[in-house]
């Protein structure tokens, strides 16, 4: 019993101590159980043939359980492998690109002198981040209309023939690795650039002193200790393989069917599914896939780097 007033007190002592990082902390936590656990329950939607029959709740409650059926359109239609493997591919170098080109363009703005002339850079290509996919897609639109278009214009003027961009898939790998490093390139930058300005300069002083070169500072110093973030951002990514940016291969492709061999992902094809279909339990079954198998990949990853080291890893 008083084991059990000691802990208590302990408890209330530790509340008290910390009730102003408690009070900032309420809205959040608020704001995740009304918007990212409550809603969880949802997921039942994916199990049912749903139906409406009234209130949300209601049509839940009387539409007929149908198990696993609504996951079957997922992996029984004939365009699955196609779905998987733009969803995959694309990921998989968004990945790698996602790395390697944000830690190159920091390790340059961070050689860059001159303070404005820095902050000018930095804002210029954190700029197309905040653009929505909408705005790109007619930026985009500017450049590659089949008949005015500015690229076909200066095609024609070398005697060229003027290309339909919006017919022939085979650029548009290109255009979409392209576009999606054009707009979010900027975001990791400043990610990779804060993380290369906290390190402490007397390393770089002492490797000066050793004779070392610009490029050994990079490797032996900056990018090792980089690694812890590189690694958690890596791990994160990782998670998101089976999710794509919906606006970049919908609305940039302006979602032409002679593109979907190449611009039709998971997200898109579930979009154009429930659309046809009205079926909500299998934009469901889909979503719920999508979240299931990100959770076990980054379970997954996370296990792998904590074998690897401990030290890096996210939990």
């Amino acid at each position: 019993m008083k084991e059990n007033n000691r802990k208590k007190g302990r408890t209330l002592s530790r509340l008290k101590a910390n009730k102003e990082l408690l009070l900032i902390s309420l809205p959040g936590a608020i704001w995740f159980i009304l918007f990212a656990y409550l809603p969880m329950f949802g997921i039942v939607v994916a199990f049912k043939n749903f139906r409406l029959s009234g209130g949300f709740i209601q049509s839940l409650i009387e539409s007929e359980w149908c198990g696993f059926k609504n996951f079957k359109f997922l992996f029984y239609s004939g365009d699955m492998w196609i779905v998987f493997r733009n969803t995959i591919c694309y990921n998989l170098v968004f990945i790698v690109l996602g790395i390697v080109l944000p830690i190159l363009v920091a390790l340059m703005l961070n050689e860059i002198k001159g303070r404005g002339l820095a902050k000018f850079y930095q804002s210029s290509m954190f700029l197309p981040y905040f653009l929505s996919w909408v705005v790109v897609s007619y930026f985009l639109f500017a450049f590659l209309n089949p008949e005015k278009g500015y690229i076909n214009t200066v095609l024609q003027s070398f005697g060229k023939d003027a290309v339909s961009w919006y017919s022939e898939k085979k650029y548009w790998p290109f255009i979409i690795l392209f576009m999606s490093q054009w707009k979010g390139i900027g975001y990791n930058t400043v990610v990779y650039l804060a993380s290369i300005c906290g390190i402490d300069k007397t390393y770089y002083e002492a490797a000066v002193l050793d004779g070392a070169s610009k490029f050994q500072q990079i490797k032996y110093i900056t990018i090792p200790l980089l690694k812890p973030v590189i690694t958690i951002l890596f791990i994160l990514s990782v998670g998101r393989i089976f999710s794509a940016d919906f606006g970049l291969f919908y609305q940039l492709p302006k979602d032409s069917g002679a593109l979907y061999d190449y611009t039709n992902v998971l997200d898109t094809y579930v979009y154009r599914a429930l659309m046809t279909s009205g079926e909500l339990g299998m934009s469901s079954a889909a979503s719920l896939f999508q979240s299931t198998v990100g959770f076990i990949l980054i379970i997954t990853a996370n296990k792998i780097v904590s074998k690897i080291d401990s030290d890096n890893a996210l939990f």
